[in-house]
């Protein structure tokens, strides 16, 4: 029997740069330089406040504390000190540094620190805002009223290849307000037609393993509203920036620009439910209505369908009973699929290669009970055209004739849902056939106007037919229907995708750069950045994108990377070209 490995119970930080791709695009010398004099600022404040530095990692610093407070203090004072510095710097070349604070058990080995207890502080941290603190509630718990601080509940959050949620906590630095973003973000106009957000709803149950299920059921009314075509609906994944936070009429209506939000709380207790929802006019604050539905678990749906007719019949009165019913999908026979479905689904958009796999598992689990579901085979069908798009799969045949098998089955039980066919023209778009896969997400988009996710593909489609131009569009519409939607990375991504095309690898190495700054995990768009690179005459970074894609892709080849896009032949070859040039493996 192995001997155990030492462990301990420490507070961990970790810290790293926001917007570092950005930065050292724009000027790498000055930026090195001052992240170099920021680390050395973070290093001498933790050791003063008796911790130690473990690793550096680029921009990163991971560092440990026996007493909590002593960690807390001295990211406060790293905080209050690099604020203070930055006051004298233009606006974009302000380096801001996020700190998430864990308190974990840790194995100690060859002078380093690993475990949960480090994943957890990393994954913290980017909840944090730039210039900004996040700690988890074993940490908050352990301050207890030790430190004159202000702390802000946002709640349990899923993170990624943690299997948990992790309670969390933002401390009040005082200065947020203007330090959340180094690039300012204009403010979004009113829709020429009734908008509406349907924000969180609290679940009242008192479990939070329950909280699923509450955001079930936003997620079937934002769809079904969304079917509307007189209607502007901010899509579900950006309306959960408010998930846990207490809002205002005003605060919705400058983060997402609607006329109107929907609000809410869920009580699930044994086989009975109990919904209040009001409705309210974000110009004034006005309560336009409010509600009470009772049902048991069975009428959820119809539940739903009350609450739609309401909404639409308060938003737009002449609302015709054909644009409602619409609105409708095709329903899971079976209760317990829909469930499965509802947990797969923070995985599914995750775009993560241990998340997909947790989504395949849920979503298989959701089709054994109803074989016959369209929302669960489309999910599932993406799931695998995942593994094909981003090099997971190491069968790219056989991954890419189940995606489109399932994304066919769906189809055929769903003809006119438009999520089943924005999945069945990705998988047509997977399976490199782009004049099938634009007739049926243009379909989809004329379906429901409102999905972010079906402009996004429709963009990625123009851009494998060489339609730049109208790519950048698609992508623009799906950014205003979703300002907040973890997904935006891949429209960042397209559009840099569509300079490419335009030959502006300035402009293309930009937009990048700004995918990656909202998503640093998505390192398989180094593939189409290293060769931009390359154009640009920049081949350390390159260099350094390659070393970056063997880290993740230890086996990935130039010809793998061609296998698994599905550009045209001449651009395909010019990818290859260019990441053979800078270094990655024939």
């Amino acid at each position: 029997m192995k001997a155990n490995l030492p462990r301990k119970l420490l507070a961990i930080l970790y810290a790293d740069v926001a917007d570092y791709s950005r930065l050292t695009g724009e000027d790498e010398d000055t930026t090195h330089r001052a992240v170099t004099e920021y680390l050395d600022i973070i290093a001498a404040f933790t050791q003063s406040h008796e911790g130690e530095v473990m690793h550096y990692a680029g921009d990163a610093v991971l560092a440990r504390f026996d007493a909590v407070v002593n960690a807390v203090s001295a990211a406060v004072a790293i905080q209050t000190e690099l604020n203070s510095r930055n006051q004298a710097l233009p606006i974009d070349r302000k380096i801001q540094f996020r700190i998430g604070i864990n308190l974990g058990d840790v194995i100690e080995d060859r002078g380093d620190i690993y475990g949960d207890g480090v994943n957890v502080a990393a994954r913290l941290e980017g909840l944090a805002i730039p210039g900004g603190i996040c700690i988890s509630d074993a940490v908050r718990t352990a301050i207890g009223k030790k430190l004159n601080l202000e702390y802000e509940d946002i709640g349990e959050q899923r993170v990624k290849n943690i299997t948990e949620p992790v309670r969390s906590y933002r401390i009040v630095m005082g200065w947020e307000g203007s330090a959340q973003s180094t690039r300012p973000e204009p403010a979004l106009e009113l829709p020429d037609k009734p908008s509406i957000v349907v924000l969180p709803f609290i679940n009242m149950s008192g479990d939070s393993e329950q909280d699923y299920f509450s955001d079930g059921i936003v997620d079937g009314i934002t769809t079904a509203l969304s079917r509307i075509r007189t209607f502007f609906v901010i899509a579900r994944t950006s309306a959960f920036i408010f998930k846990n936070q207490a809002v205002t009429f005003d605060k919705v209506r400058e983060a997402l620009g609607v006329h109107y939000f929907l609000e809410g709380g869920v009580q699930k207790a044994g086989n009975r439910v109990r919904i209040n929802v009001q409705l309210i006019e974000t110009s004034t604050g006005a309560h336009v209505w409010a509600e009470k539905y009772d049902g048991e678990l069975s009428d959820i749906f119809e539940l739903q369908d009350k609450i739609i007719e309401q909404v639409a019949g308060a938003l737009h009165p002449s609302i015709r009973r054909a644009e409602i019913d619409r609105s409708r999908r095709k329903r899971p026979q079976d209760l317990g699929a829909y469930d499965y479905v509802m947990r797969a689904l923070p995985f599914v958009w995750a775009l993560d290669q241990a998340d997909n796999q947790q989504a395949l598992e849920l979503l298989k689990e959701a089709i054994n009970i109803d074989p016959e579901y369209p929302m669960a085979l489309s999910l599932l069908a993406w799931c695998y055209g995942q593994q094909a798009v981003y090099n997971w799969s190491s069968n790219l045949d056989v991954t890419r004739k189940e995606t489109l098998r399932l994304a066919r089955l769906a189809a055929s039980l769903s003809s006119d849902d438009p999520f089943v066919l924005t999945v069945l023209g990705a998988a047509y778009t997977i399976v490199n056939d782009h004049k099938s896969a634009r007739v049926l997400l243009e379909r989809a988009v004329s379906l429901d106007q409102n999905s972010a996710w079906a402009w996004s593909r429709l963009g990625w489609s123009k851009n494998y037919c060489d339609s730049p131009t109208e790519a950048i569009e698609h992508f623009e519409t799906a950014l205003r229907l979703s300002p907040y939607d973890p997904m935006n990375f891949n429209c960042y991504f397209g559009i840099g995708e569509a300079y490419v095309t335009k030959g502006d690898f300035i402009q293309a190495i930009e937009n990048f750069e700004r995918g990656l700054d909202e998503n640093p995990r998505a390192v398989w768009v180094y593939r189409n950045l290293v060769p931009c690179y390359m154009a640009a005459g920049r081949t350390e970074d390159a260099q350094r994108g390659v070393q970056l894609l063997l880290q993740t892709y230890p086996e990935l080849t130039a010809t793998k990377v061609r296998d698994a896009m599905v550009f045209n032949e001449q651009k395909l070859n010019w990818i290859y070209d260019n990441l053979v040039l800078a270094g990655l493996p024939k």
